[in-house]
């Protein structure tokens, strides 16, 4: 049986546990599990301290796992994004690095690998909002900040949380087989390969975080307009002030500048009505603002990582009859 063992610093994200954990157990072959699964913890006392105010038990202390591993996790949390580590822990990350046949970190489990020095002029990716970070507390680290997950090497790092279910059914199909992934993904009601980029998933809540209440007020009216041409000479007039002053304001909000706002905005609305109806790309294409459905397929890519179509075919359900 191939060893898998999964640990982080306390206290863990409990979906970067279980997500692995659910992959990796469902993985069985002649009524027989193929991996054997180990909880690590740090502590002396067979509990790993999670995120939600409870403990996960028989976990098994860190000086009791001897021999090969196959398979290393290393899950983020509050404990991996705290930016202070127990040396003693970083060292026995680097040390059973050693006797492991692969190492992996789930979300911002990619600091404690940081921290020991194994991302070290590799290519890595953590959840899309502590990129940024990784990148500058670990200049050595070439961070790419768009990956669901990544592997250089014998090392694999994953974006956020539900990420790291992604990577698991990459590693069993890396171990088994495309036919036994997708059998697993498919029990556990899942993508197998999920299309594109964390882009497509951060930035769809990125305008609910404004925190202006005129931007606010904005938004609801441009989701009312997006047919009709929302230039920033326009917007900053609805709001009452200069268009440089509401560049400024959008970029401070946002993090986007105009253009960009409402192109993600169109693209948000074509999406939901997509999700919600029966209607034809070209006319999702005139009812959210875009001039054609070539150019809002462009800009779907560009901001998603997919096309209408494939966005279609990956997420929409079935109609029902």
């Amino acid at each position: 049986m191939r060893k898998i063992v999964i640990t982080g610093p306390p206290p863990v994200q409990i979906l970067d546990i279980a997500g692995p954990l659910e992959v990796f157990a469902n993985a069985v072959f002649a009524h027989s599990p193929d991996y054997d699964i180990t909880i690590a913890t740090p502590d002396t006392t067979h509990l790993l301290q999670t995120n939600r105010g409870f403990a996960l038990t028989n976990a098994v202390p860190l000086t009791e796992i001897t021999g090969k591993i196959d398979t290393l996790l290393v899950t983020g949390g509050p404990g991996a994004e705290s930016g202070t580590y127990d040396p003693a822990y970083i060292a026995w990350i680097a040390a059973a690095t050693t006797r492991s046949r692969r190492v992996a970190s789930i979300c911002t489990g990619a600091f404690p690998l940081a921290a020991a020095g194994l991302l070290d002029g590799r290519q890595a990716v953590t959840h899309w909002d502590f990129c940024d970070r990784l990148a500058r507390e670990f200049p050595a680290v070439h961070v790419k900040p768009d990956p669901i997950y990544l592997r250089d090497g014998c090392v694999y790092t994953s974006a956020g949380i539900t990420a790291g279910i992604d990577l698991a059914l990459a590693l069993v199909e890396e171990d088994h087989g495309h036919a036994t992934a997708l059998a697993i993904a498919r029990k556990l009601v899942m993508f197998l390969v999920r299309p594109g980029g964390q882009a497509q998933y951060s930035h769809m809540l990125s305008h609910q975080a404004v925190t202006s209440q005129p931007l606010r007020e904005l938004q609801v009216w441009m989701l009312e307009h997006l047919r009709e041409n929302l230039t920033v000479d326009r917007l900053a007039e609805r709001m009452g002030i200069s268009p440089r002053h509401f560049t400024r304001i959008c970029l401070r909000e946002t993090n986007m500048n105009p253009g960009q706002f409402v192109d993600r905005m169109r693209v948000e609305a074509a999406q939901q009505m997509i999700d919600s109806s029966n209607m034809g790309l070209k006319e999702i294409a005139d009812a959210t603002g875009f001039s054609t459905a070539d150019a809002m397929r462009r800009t779907f890519s560009r901001i998603l990582g997919v096309t209408p179509a494939e966005y279609i075919h990956r997420f929409k359900r079935p109609t029902q009859h």
